[in-house]
């Protein structure tokens, strides 16, 4: 993960960051995900049946894929430099374009939008963020996700 210097940050803003790496979102993943969420509607945990629909077999949920940004996030960010954590302040906006199919691969870059320091060594950021499907032009999803980084 990169470090930038407080005084380096504006020229952050517009910035795209390079793409994580692949993840396959595989039926299994799904499944405990669907677990932990208890959220077992068919078009996600039932191949038989969700053969049947439009998608042509199970999707992921949304959400997993929307949760999957902290693992991304990881890959493609930097830090403050005197980082000493992250937080997950919220989102301003999700779209879900695309449904990701399971045993599809996905990734995800950013672009940030603002850094404000909101208190001394608070720096909150907006990033809109994409994930991509691969082999398919249209995303899973973009959202614009806040993240406040404590620094030293």
């Amino acid at each position: 993960m990169q470090v930038v210097k407080k005084e380096d940050l504006q020229s952050w803003i517009g910035k795209e960051t390079e793409p994580s790496d692949w993840l396959e979102v595989s039926q299994e993943r799904i499944n405990q995900f669907a677990d932990c969420t208890l959220d077992h509607q068919f078009i996600h945990i039932d191949p038989d049946k969700a053969k049947e629909t439009p998608f042509g077999g199970t999707i992921a949920h949304g959400f997993l894929s929307l949760s999957l940004l902290s693992h991304f996030s990881e890959q493609y960010s930097f830090v403050i430099d005197g980082f000493q954590m992250g937080i997950n302040y919220g989102f301003d906006k999700i779209r879900f374009l695309a449904p990701v199919k399971a045993g599809k691969r996905v990734r995800a870059k950013a672009k940030v939008l603002e850094i404000d320091e909101t208190k001394p060594g608070q720096f909150r950021m907006k990033s809109e963020v994409t994930v991509e499907i691969e082999g398919e032009s249209k995303p899973a999803l973009i959202a614009e996700w806040l993240t406040v980084q404590m620094v030293a």
